[in-house]
């Protein structure tokens, strides 16, 4: 271990909060890992498992085509507030929440004895919890899909059951559960259905007991003088009823050969071969690399720190990769009120945490992506034609992973208004094509209707004859001077420009149409600050103090704007980062400032921020972002 960087992370003290869980995943379930001898908390998430709505009215795209071309005349003759009224007057509507689905719980009394040690081996995604003579393993795995925990000791007696009783979970759930015995255990089944819908999810656990006894003790069994338990849980979203018995029979089919150690042996042949084709060493101090998490936080400046977040970082993002893209919280929560619903926020967030994807070899992360983004286009499409009047696609600012459908937004968030989404959203697509030297035949066909977008929706010029985005919106940032719906916010004219040249690039026989609209677009302005300006319209003033770095599009992740080939405007964008401030001090945007900083060969303030971050309040002991 000192010579090399660690793998993995370790305390010497069971979670008491879910944050500080050990996670596990691979991609579709999610496991938070406590590691308490005698209350073995296991909580089961996931990706599918949205709280749907009884109402869904306003969960469509707001129908607004036709009064755009009114808004487009008021905003050109100089109405700076016009955009307030644009929209269908329903209240702001958060997307439908991430929830954790239930906890195994095995409980017993005694002290095992003994030295207490929880690890997590980002090689194998394994959670091991170990005091005296009681040993919990737990992973996730990629090659069956199941949730596989395997518990040791002499003597083993406990009682288990799943448990759907997390902080948070709505009134009106309708919970059944079920316990049969098996030849060899027994089999649990947590049905949970939600209010005012026939949508259900349900959480089927087989239990393979070593010697000993097993009962039934409702909700669950009880498992006395056992060797060792095995369980295999599984989660299944589903409407009207779940054949159980079905699910226990293709769980027992699992089970071949030494089960635990099979099952471990499938899943690694996957996950370690991902994790492994990248790794940072930058020679840290031994001792510092030998320190439990928790211990390494404390010392922001520590090299071991780095190497351990980045090893962190990695495991995590592919963990968390698979049916989906990482959410907010990744793939894990152990709270049915999850911060910012544990949404999908496409104009920073998600973008932010897959833009290593290329760089740090995971292409599991850009194929979640892609599967996100080729689900949803049908809703996008829905977006451009409710909200704009056009054909082609507009990609929503939030998402559920459901629904593609733009229908959170305010008068202070007019997220309905970003066209931007589209092409951030592909960038990651396109990079992967590039790596590879393919191109996905799915990719072009999104970047052909992002581009047929801009077709219909770029048609209104300023006194140049120059094209004119209007309305156009700066995540999630206003004009000093004006409201949050303006014209030519600098995002918008970077990702239009990208989004008609990339598609020309896949599309050659419809180049040079798309094209010449890329040429009509204005050039980027520059302020009486000697700064890129947040909006390239005459008149408009930038607002400084602000986490989001939106106009800095060009420059990442973009290479419009490079100290190489447009020196002048990479100077105009330098002294932009130089004047922004940090606002609410959040983490991701710290980090969009070091990787604009790189872009533009700034290392003292790539520094400056990542030690923001590092310095920071930011990381759980189970070095899990906090945001």
């Amino acid at each position: 271990m000192s010579g090399t960087p660690v793998h993995g992370t370790w305390e010497p003290r069971p979670a008491d909060r879910w944050e500080d869980a050990f996670l596990s995943g691979n991609g579709s379930h999610g496991a938070l890992v406590f590691g308490d001898p005698n209350d073995d908390r296991v909580i089961v998430t996931q990706h599918t498992l949205v709280r749907p709505s009884a109402d869904d009215r306003h969960r469509r795209p707001p129908q607004l085509a036709a009064a755009l071309p009114a808004l487009q005349d008021r905003l050109l003759a100089g109405d700076l507030t016009a955009a307030e009224t644009f929209t269908d007057g329903r209240p702001l509507q958060w997307v439908r929440p991430f929830h954790p689905a239930f906890q195994t719980r095995l409980r017993r009394t005694g002290d095992p004895g003994g030295p207490y040690r929880r690890t997590v081996d980002f090689t194998t995604g394994e959670v091991t919890a170990v005091h005296g003579e009681w040993t919990s393993r737990v992973f996730v795995s990629r090659a069956d899909d199941v949730i596989v925990q395997y518990v040791t000791a002499p003597g083993l007696t406990l009682g288990l059951c799943l448990d759907p009783r997390l902080p948070g979970a709505p009134h009106g759930l309708g919970v059944g559960d079920g316990a049969v015995l098996t030849p060899d255990g027994a089999l649990l089944s947590l049905r949970v259905r939600y209010p005012g819908t026939d949508l259900a999810y349900t959480g089927v656990t087989l239990a393979v007991v070593e010697g000993g006894t097993t009962r039934l003790a409702p909700p669950g069994a009880r498992i006395a003088d056992a060797t060792a338990l095995l369980l295999l849980t599984r989660v299944r979203r589903h409407t009207g009823e779940l054949d159980v018995v079905a699910e226990g029979r293709a769980l027992r089919d699992l089970l071949t050969g030494t089960p635990y150690d099979t099952l471990l042996a499938r899943h690694t042949a996957l996950h370690r071969t991902a994790y492994t084709r990248v790794t940072l060493d930058l020679a840290a101090d031994p001792a510092e690399r030998a320190l439990p998490g928790s211990g390494l936080l404390a010392r922001p400046q520590s090299p071991a720190l780095l190497e351990r977040l980045f090893a962190a970082g990695r495991y995590h993002l592919l963990s968390s990769s698979g049916t989906l893209p990482p959410r907010l919280t990744g793939l894990w929560t152990g709270d049915w009120n999850t911060a910012w619903s544990g949404a999908f926020t496409h104009d920073a967030n998600l973008n932010l945490q897959t833009a290593c994807a290329a760089s740090a070899a995971l292409p599991e992360a850009t194929e979640a992506v892609a599967a996100l983004v080729h689900r949803q286009l049908p809703d996008w499409r829905d977006n451009a034609r409710a909200v704009f009047g056009t054909r082609g696609a507009v990609a929503p600012a939030h998402s559920d992973g459901e629904s593609g459908h733009s229908y959170h937004f305010s008068r202070e968030y007019p997220l309905h208004l970003w066209t931007a989404g589209a092409d951030w959203l592909l960038k990651p697509l396109v990079d992967h094509d590039e790596t590879h030297g393919t191109r996905d035949p799915r990719t072009a066909a999104a970047l052909a209707e992002v581009a047929l977008f801009y077709e219909d929706f770029l048609t209104r010029t300023d006194t140049d004859g120059n094209l004119v985005v209007v309305p156009s919106y700066s995540p999630e940032n206003r004009p000093a001077n004006a409201s949050w719906g303006a014209l030519n916010a600098a995002m918008d004219l970077s990702a239009a420009r990208h989004a008609l040249r990339t598609a020309a690039a896949y599309h050659p026989e419809r180049a040079d149409r798309w094209r010449a609209l890329a040429d009509r677009l204005p050039p980027h302005r520059v302020n009486e600050d000697g700064a890129l300006a947040e909006w390239a319209w005459p008149g408009l003033e930038d607002s400084y103090d602000h986490r989001h770095l939106s106009h800095l599009y060009g420059v990442w992740p973009l290479d419009e704007i490079t100290p190489y080939d447009t020196p002048d405007l990479a100077k105009a964008a330098h002294r932009a980062l130089e004047l922004r401030g940090a606002e609410n001090d959040s983490a991701h945007g710290h980090l969009h400032h070091a990787l604009l900083a790189a872009r533009l060969r700034d290392a003292g303030r790539v520094a400056h921020a990542l030690g923001q971050v590092l310095a920071g309040d930011f990381f759980h002991a189970s070095l899990m972002s906090a945001h």
